[in-house]
């Protein structure tokens, strides 16, 4: 999100000096592209690819060359397709005793999924109190167990583990006993650290030199459950490119791993290739790579060893929303296969970088569990052959045709207007398909066998940004389409707008998981605008005193300023106040309607 804001800037940069660097028309392309934008960017690639044909001998430092320039025209086009059609995947963020402000990633689990160890920057817990550099908390790692299917409050791995310096996490057994871990030693390498009785780890030693090279660095690593096999990756000369992926076999008898070889030019290619995670059937392969039929950055893409052949498939991109224009990388699987967790920035993050389980679903789940066991009565019974063909012709006729959903997003003179806009249920964040079709036009595609509603984002320059819900119909064998027209609101003085989706808990002024996509959409506008000054209002249901409700609502606009200062915007920008119970913004009668919304 933070280089897609980039745009405003160089397009000023632009209109005052268009010489001001050879490359600018390519780095607002970028940002577009970031920013999911990428009919603009390729707009903007092209122009640059003219200027690359006009100005053939110009040599300059600031030239970006002809191949690179390709290769982003290439992504933007794999995006909008993948995008069009998205991956069945739901996406959740795991929540405040996992997440932080700060950057919390590189999330590993055990096989039953009830230990997770991960690297965080935040402060809390910190065994190094001060800041790197870069004026943010030292790199440490911490350990975070579940109780009765929740996930209970991380807590620092320990000194053991963690030094004065950056410390990260790489890897973990499918038993929870073995850590692999990362040190800046000789130039990057991999350790390996071991859980003891008292769930104390011992003190971290390197791998051998057939594993961690000299000079090079190694800062991946994945092993198989039953602990024969490691796959690492590597900058080491004799790749593919300048990060390859490279496997090592455990001895039997000596116990120790042999010499590391390349896993071959199925997986490697000439960009970097890394993160590997060795699925737990032991022939599934995800890793990422800059490389391949990607969206931009890295991509996490799986492929599955062929024993007869003795090679690795053709890699599979596991495509939006997993994948994005960004950096996606170090994705680890579940034993059974239905869920994997990673850390992304997303709008729903409480932090730059959250950690975020990722449910695998199926398109018409409803539909396939009736085939499935149909199949079985079949299997079950020995019927007549008219009866099978009856049951097939049933089977067929249950495929669901999508719901087309037209939104059409206006201006305050009802122009039509582009906008950054997604739908995403509400349920399970599941991503519907979208397609531009025109100048402030897009159509979306979602499939569900009963009534959904979804939530709508719609973001544009110099507008308010609007949340709202559409409820979708149930998909049926024939085609349905709706439509929504959506009109913004000029930003300018006394304009005023519901915060729909910054939710509290009951008597609290903490915020619920589901705010954090309006409180960061909130933050966008104003690091867009920075002229903006806004009040915060905070209101509260009729529950209690009224006295108290004033406190706890001014408590509950505070929460939002806070946020907000906290992401950078000038605390002097933001005026909030607490109304308690005095304007009420619906009817205080009823619970889902009422009362939740006026917290």
């Amino acid at each position: 999100m933070g280089k897609a804001r980039a745009v405003p800037y160089l397009l000023k940069v632009l209109e005052v000096d268009d010489d001001y660097r050879f490359d600018i028309l390519y780095w607002i392309g970028r940002s577009y592209q970031y920013g999911m934008e990428f009919d603009k960017a390729l707009s903007y690639y092209d122009r640059y690819k003219n200027k690359l044909t006009q100005q053939d001998g110009y040599r300059g430092r600031d030239k970006v060359s002809l191949d690179d320039v390709n290769r982003r025209i290439y992504e933007c086009q794999n995006a909008r397709e993948f995008v069009a059609n998205p991956s069945h995947y739901s996406i959740v963020n795991l929540g405040n005793s996992i997440n932080s402000e700060q950057e919390d990633y590189a999330p590993v689990l055990n096989q039953d999924e009830t230990m997770m160890v991960f690297t965080s920057r935040r402060k809390e817990g910190n065994i190094n109190q001060n800041v790197f550099s870069d004026n943010k908390p030292f790199e440490e790692i911490f350990i975070a167990y579940k109780e009765n299917g929740q996930w209970q409050p991380a807590q620092n791995i320990g000194e053991t583990i963690n030094t004065e310096f950056h410390d990260s996490n790489l890897a973990l057994s499918a038993d929870g006993n073995q850590l692999f871990l990362y040190k800046d030693e000789n130039n990057g390498d991999i350790y390996e650290s071991y859980k003891k009785p008292d769930n104390t780890w011992t003190f971290p030693q390197p791998l051998s030199e057939n594993i961690n090279s000299e000079g090079f660095k190694e800062n991946a690593v994945s092993i198989s459950p039953d602990g024969s096999l490691l796959f690492f990756a590597s900058d080491r000369p004799g790749g593919a490119g300048g990060i390859d992926i490279y496997y090592s076999i455990k001895d039997p008898e000596t116990e120790e791993w042999t010499r590391s070889k390349n896993v071959g030019p199925k997986i490697n290619t000439e960009y970097d290739d890394d993160g590997p995670f060795i699925d737990y059937d032991g022939k599934t392969l995800y890793f990422s790579s800059q490389g391949r039929n990607g969206m931009g950055g890295y991509d996490i893409f799986k492929s599955e060893y062929d024993s007869a052949k003795g090679e690795w498939g053709e890699p599979e991109n596991l495509g939006f929303p997993i994948n994005t224009p960004d950096d996606d990388i170090y994705f680890v699987s579940t034993e059974d296969g239905k869920r994997g967790y990673y850390a992304s920035v997303r709008e729903d993050g409480q932090g730059y970088t959250d950690i975020y389980m990722v449910t695998i679903l199926q398109e018409g789940e409803v539909g396939e569990t009736i085939a499935k066991k149909e199949a079985d009565e079949d299997e079950a019974v020995d019927e007549e052959p008219e009866s099978k063909e009856l049951a097939k012709v049933e089977k067929e006729s249950k495929q669901l045709a999508p719901v087309k959903i037209t939104v059409n997003v206006l201006g305050d003179k009802k122009e039509a207007v582009d906008a950054k806009i997604s739908l995403t249920s509400v349920d399970d964040n599941r991503v519907a398909g979208k397609t531009r079709v025109g100048t402030g036009s897009y159509e979306f595609s979602v499939t569900s066998p009963e009534v959904k509603t979804y939530r709508l984002s719609v973001e544009a320059d110099g507008y308010v940004f609007q949340t709202i819900e559409i409820k979708a119909p149930a998909a049926k064998e024939e085609p349905q389409s709706i439509s929504r027209n959506v009109q913004l609101r000029k930003l300018q003085l006394g304009t005023r707008s519901v915060l729909r989706n910054i939710y509290f808990d009951f008597n609290k002024a903490t915020f619920k998981q589901e705010s954090y996509d309006e409180l960061n959409k909130l933050e966008a506008m104003m690091a867009r605008n920075p002229g903006m000054v806004i009040e915060i209002s905070g209101h509260t249901d009729n529950i209690g005193a009224k006295s108290y409700n004033k406190q706890l609502s001014q408590l509950r606009a505070n929460a939002v300023k806070d946020y907000l200062v906290k992401k950078g915007v000038d605390a002097r920008r933001i005026k909030s106040v607490g109304y308690g119970e005095e304007k009420p913004l619906a009817s205080n009668d009823d619970e889902k309607e009422g009362r939740e919304l006026n917290r």
